[in-house]
């Protein structure tokens, strides 16, 4: 009359495309106990059994925890209640998804400049990766960065990619600024101009710490603009004599004659 009544562990797992192990860890964990045991001490589970199974298995489906299910998802006793309890399992679905999405294009991202690059170098991957999961379009700065600025950047900012960020944010902005007031042919020496050049000035002296003598290397990387990210490298091209003109009139101003010979040596380098 048992055999009839109830279903072994086995017969339920393989009715229920589960396995045995998981219908033992549910034991344990006091979310499916088996009805009944025979003589010898097998698990035995009655048709309640099985629909509550069912019930566990699609609220898995769905994204809910075991311990959401047992001990928040089998108490709730209204169609209210039971909504509720979807909708917010829908919001984290949808939460999982666009970061999922996200993941996606940084594969897409990742996997292009796996390409372009010359040799394996998973150092340089796992850096893109963190550019990437931080929302910062800069990454392709850092790919086509020479060592030594990459090397200033890591001892400079370390794991604050938030403050990394913040200064490229900045030189979008003023690269933005200084396409207008070039368009609307403001000259080198006005007052915007030189209130411009002086964002732009504490901008570098914030990106270098104050070393001077990284101006020869940034001075490389903007010469080599077909690395760049194309309309900003458009823009950046658009500017330069302009910015290099409101910098030279800014940095004379400002300190002198010293300066801005040194300055000069580092566009002649």
């Amino acid at each position: 009359m048992v055999e009839k009544e109830f279903l072994t562990v086995g017969e339920l797992a393989s009715l229920m495309g589960t396995t045995v192990r998981t219908l033992q860890y549910y034991d344990q964990e006091g979310l499916l106990k088996p009805t009944a045991k025979s003589e010898g001490g097998r698990r035995l589970y009655s048709s309640k059994d099985v629909v509550k199974l069912h019930q566990i298995l699609s609220f898995k489906y769905l994204g809910f925890s075991l311990e959401e299910i047992r001990n928040r998802l089998f108490t709730l006793d209204t169609p209210q209640e039971v909504a509720a309890a979807l909708e917010q399992q829908k919001r984290a679905i949808q939460e999982e998804i666009a970061n999922l999405q996200e993941a996606l294009q940084a594969v897409h991202k990742l996997q292009a400049e796996v390409l372009a690059g010359q040799e394996v170098n998973f150092t340089s991957y796992a850096e893109i990766i963190e550019f990437l999961k931080t929302g910062n379009q800069g990454y392709w700065v850092w790919t086509h960065m020479k060592e030594p600025l990459r090397e200033h950047i890591r001892e400079r900012f370390g794991n604050d990619a938030e403050a990394g960020l913040k200064i490229y944010e900045a030189y979008q902005e003023m690269l933005e600024e200084a396409v207008i007031l070039k368009r609307s042919g403001e000259t080198a020496d006005s007052l915007k101009s030189q209130e411009l050049a002086g964002r732009w000035w504490n901008m570098i002296l914030e990106f270098t710490g104050g070393d001077l003598n990284l101006l020869p290397q940034m001075a490389d990387f903007n010469k080599a603009k077909e690395n760049w990210n194309n309309e900003m490298a458009e823009k950046q091209k658009e500017v330069d004599e302009f910015m290099n003109a409101a910098l030279s009139c800014y940095l004379e101003g400002a300190f002198g004659e010293d300066l801005e010979k040194h300055m000069n040596r580092t566009d002649e380098a």
